[in-house]
């Protein structure tokens, strides 16, 4: 379901220098953050593959990219399974060839529940895709990439603090920033630098699910966070930002 803008190059005439005609893949991109970092690596004209598990939300998402003029590729893909992230490589490679740019962004979380009332079945499906799903994907990406290419795994402020009821979720993102800060330090000498995105309280729909009644009048916008990441990635090569927090100027609530 490739979204085609005419034929014309991965630059675009109206970009600025910088990460115009670099190729970012965006995982969890339907919607939040993850369409929000996907507009903006758009807007500096990267061409962006998205996914999601969801078609239809899939699809509103890139009609929105379009209007971006560059190129878009949209491949439903669940994070979970390796068959369905051997269709969106597949695909990848055969419009690109290489990743310049990934952000780990899919997440889910979980209704709020002590440790003792958590079903198994809500802890695996955190686990496996906010931990196991990053691993999966940035497994699969790394033979695509080179020397200046940027990896940003989205982890929440949840990667250092805990909240009550989210046993699942803190565990994941704990578990994240371990693999995060492992995945730099491999990552060195090969001129590839790692990002660990650790956002406050963002106004997305994650809170229908951790916290139904959240104040979202005092979260940051998902516009503000990608804001924030492109700055990161504009940074010359020879320079990095290892941890990016961003809160609300309320606090974390």
């Amino acid at each position: 379901m490739p979204v085609r803008n005419s034929k014309r190059s991965l630059r675009t005439a109206s970009a600025p220098e910088g990460l115009r005609g670099k190729v970012a893949l965006v995982t969890g991109a339907s919607r939040g953050i993850g369409l929000a970092i996907a507009a903006a690596l758009a807007a500096e004209g990267c061409a962006v593959v998205i996914t999601a598990r969801n078609q239809t939300a899939l699809k509103k998402a890139a009609a929105k990219l379009a209007r971006h003029r560059t190129s878009i590729l949209p491949v439903v893909c669940d994070v979970r399974h390796p068959h369905a992230l051997a269709r969106l490589f597949a695909a990848v490679k055969r419009r690109f060839h290489r990743v310049d740019i990934l952000i780990n962004n899919a997440g889910v979380g979980h209704a709020g529940l002590p440790v003792g009332r958590l079903p198994l079945d809500a802890w695996k499906e955190v686990i496996e895709t906010n931990l196991t799903g990053m691993f999966l994907v940035t497994q699969a990406t790394l033979p695509l990439m080179k020397q200046g290419s940027v990896i940003v795994n989205n982890l929440s402020i949840a990667a250092k603090r805990v909240f009550p009821g989210s046993s699942a979720y803190n565990a994941s993102k704990h578990g994240a920033l371990g693999l995060t800060n492992t995945l730099r330090e491999e990552l060195r000498e090969l001129g590839i630098r790692v990002i660990a995105l650790l956002p406050g309280a963002t106004e997305t729909a994650i809170w229908n699910t951790l916290w139904p009644d959240a104040p979202r009048q005092k979260m940051m916008s998902p516009k503000t966070v990608a804001q924030a990441v492109v700055s990161a990635l504009s940074l010359p090569e020879q320079s990095t930002v290892e941890e990016l927090t961003i809160l609300p100027s309320a606090g974390t609530l």
